[in-house]
């Protein structure tokens, strides 16, 4: 009698308490006794709060949001169609006759959180997976009324829960995945270093995932994941699907998100040889074609000086280098500040924009102007009057030289400059800037050279008549550049409108230098212009337009088909090869490529067999499936060509550079044996 007194007292005063919070107390349900939920909501704050006890007994378990080989997750169905957003603590892992599973014993607490306000009642129905040698799956119905007062003790509860939820951030950096043959491969960087790592994977479309395998080395760690259909054969391609995973490490733990690229073999380089890639892509760069006019202009700036003293050739190659360093920093915190935001980046992607090329154009065309000494080029007067008093409009002039070299040579892809970007673009910040800085000083090597040695630049002759030649020569130089950069607009605006305005150039310079020389001068400029011009145009609509007739029907004898990831799992399953190419009518290095290597009969040839699928992507104007598609490959830049096939399911990433010979023969190895 006092026993059965007692427990009546105790329930008393338990729905007492009940009554006066929204709490359902202790639910349990006839046929499962091994389980028991409760629910509980707190208005007080800006969100209604809700949290989700539920307490299984010895040897039981229910699942995570992601319950791995078996099973479900829990879920609610709310009453008046509400949602909540479910914050997941981490889970743990067990293992039972092969197959892997995620989720939780004993007891677990759910937080979760709902913009609706101004409820008076909260109900809906709990469906509870349990298992142990038999599964159970249960539903729960419950009322919550929330006009009721909040529980004191709700918000250290709440807090508590959260702080069993995995962190966004803060306790691990680069995470990277990629997939080949069946393989899902994971690295992770902690700056404190791993202690006992466990990874819990959400999971992907059409494919099951097998129990991670963790390797340790040091402060990074690699995680190797099984992958297969649902049935056990051959495992989907999970190229480009977006990643979710949690690492939990003791008691830290971190959620992350990243996409699956497409794994390359022997592509992770030590972080010193980036730096020497870096630095010697940006050495390269003075030596291609869309940074050579800013060579002329600086010479052009050299030749001009009447004193050609040594404090004054260190100075003006000082500010120049300033020039380039100062503008690969600018572009380092540009690309953080779209790494952060989650945008879409890339090497010589301004080269996009048409208002882009527009400008730079204008800028190319009245640096020609300059050197044709139809007039001097300054910057505006009253920045002009600022720069004065801190060094002069000399100092000004050439640190734009080295801002205007670097703007030029952002859509060049040279060699060893697309590895270092795509490294920097990928990785942790501090590695970013490290490499955008050794970027901008392999390309101010040459000028920093100068001004250390000025004596360098003073090995030029004295100044006499052959200066005008040069300085023409440099100015049909840069004049060229222009009309290059013209002809980019012609996928914008059509082919009539550019020429009529390259005409109106043309003219334009010949009737201005015409009034800073004699006549004999003028014809002989008005006819380098015309030659070159008509030259250029040909060249454009030889290499770009297609309105050729020899090297456009050369290359129309290889079938070109649109590039797509399907289209290149196709090919392989049929047994074919593939090549892809990459490329954009901004990007000089593409060009150099088709001319020198595309264009070679050996080569069309051998692209046009049977079992040979050319794929081409344009990526002139901006394309999204293009730029994951190079993403997905940790890739930013162009050219990009990759050669699959039989022997190479993985892709061979060949140099920005082209060469034939390798070309042909990574080919002809990816034809693999039958």
């Amino acid at each position: 009698m006092y026993i059965f007194i007692r427990r009546f007292f105790l329930l008393l005063l338990f729905s007492i308490s009940a009554a006066q919070a929204a709490d359902t107390g202790w639910l349990q349900d006839a046929q499962n006794s091994h389980a028991q939920v409760r629910v509980r909501a707190d208005t007080s704050k800006s969100d209604l709060r809700v949290l989700l006890d539920v307490r299984l007994a010895p040897g039981w378990k229910t699942y995570w949001r992601s319950p791995g080989d078996g099973g479900v997750a829990p879920k609610i169905s709310w009453q008046d169609h509400l949602t909540a957003k479910w914050f997941w603590p981490v889970p743990t892992r067990s293992d039972i006759s092969g197959l892997t599973t995620q989720g939780y014993h004993d007891h677990v607490t759910i937080p979760m959180v709902m913009t609706e306000k101004h409820l008076t009642v909260l109900a809906g129905t709990l469906t509870l997976p349990t298992c142990s040698n038999v599964c159970i799956l249960t539903d729960y119905p419950f009322r919550l009324d929330l006009s009721l007062p909040n529980d004191k003790s709700f918000d250290d509860d709440f807090t508590r829960a959260m702080g069993r939820v995995p962190s966004q951030s803060g306790m691990m950096s680069d995470v990277k995945a990629s997939y080949t043959n069946g393989k899902l491969l994971i690295t992770a960087e902690n700056p404190r270093g791993w202690k006992a790592p466990e990874v819990f994977l959400d999971s992907l479309s059409d494919a099951s995932l097998g129990k991670p395998v963790t390797d340790i080395n040091g402060h990074h760690l690699k995680v190797t994941v099984p992958v297969t259909d649902a049935w056990g054969d051959t495992p989907p391609d999970l190229t480009g699907q977006s990643l979710s995973l949690v690492i939990a490490d003791q008691d830290m733990a971190q959620h992350s998100k990243t996409l699956i690229a497409r794994a390359q073999m022997g592509n992770v380089l030590p972080f010193w040889n980036i730096l020497l890639m870096a630095l010697a892509g940006g050495l390269i760069l003075n030596l291609m074609p869309c940074v050579l006019p800013v060579l002329g202009m600086k010479l052009g700036s050299v030749l001009h000086a009447d004193n050609r003293v040594r404090g004054n050739i260190r100075i003006r190659f000082l500010s120049t280098a300033a020039g380039i360093m100062v503008s690969f920093m600018a572009l380092a915190l540009l690309m953080t500040s779209l790494r952060l935001s989650h945008s879409v980046i890339g090497w010589g992607l301004q080269f996009q924009s048409p208002w882009f090329i527009a400008f730079m154009v204008l800028i190319t065309f009245l640096f020609s102007l300059n050197l044709f000494d139809v007039f001097y080029f300054a910057l505006p007067s009253a920045l002009n009057s600022r720069l004065a008093t801190v060094g002069g409009r000399g100092i000004a002039g050439n640190f734009c030289e080295g801002v205007f070299a670097t703007l030029l040579a952002t859509p060049c892809s040279a060699p060893f400059l697309g590895t270092a970007v795509a490294f920097a673009l990928a990785a942790p910040l501090t590695q970013l800037w490290v490499v955008f800085l050794a970027l901008g000083l392999g390309m101010s090597f040459p000028w920093l050279l100068v001004a250390l040695w000025p004596a360098m630049a003073m090995w030029l002759p004295g100044p006499g008549r052959w200066m005008n030649w040069l300085r023409t020569g440099l100015g049909l130089m840069m004049f060229g550049s222009c009309l290059w950069l013209l002809s980019l607009i012609n996928v914008y605006v059509g082919t009539d409108i550019v020429i009529m305005i390259a005409v109106f150039m043309v003219l334009l310079t010949a009737i201005l230098i015409g009034k800073k020389t004699q006549n004999y001068a003028r014809m002989f400029y008005i006819a380098l212009l015309l030659v070159m011009f008509v030259s250029g145009y040909l060249t454009k609509s030889l290499i770009v337009s297609g309105s050729g007739v020899s090297q456009t029907e050369a290359r129309e004898k290889i079938a070109w088909q649109p590039l797509s990831e399907e289209a290149i799992n196709q090919a392989l399953m049929n047994h074919k090869r593939v090549f892809i190419d990459v490329t954009a009518d901004w990007c000089i290095t593409c060009k150099v490529n088709e001319l020198r290597v595309l264009d070679r009969e050996d080569v069309r040839q051998a692209l046009q067999q049977d079992d040979v699928v050319a794929l081409r992507g344009d990526w002139t104007k901006p394309a999204k499936e293009i730029t994951d598609f190079l993403k997905r490959r940790g890739r930013v830049a162009v050219p990009f060509n990759q050669i699959y096939g039989p022997g190479k399911p993985d892709g061979v990433v060949l140099p920005p550079l082209l060469d034939s010979e390798n070309l042909l023969k990574t080919l002809n190895a990816a034809k693999g044996t039958r």
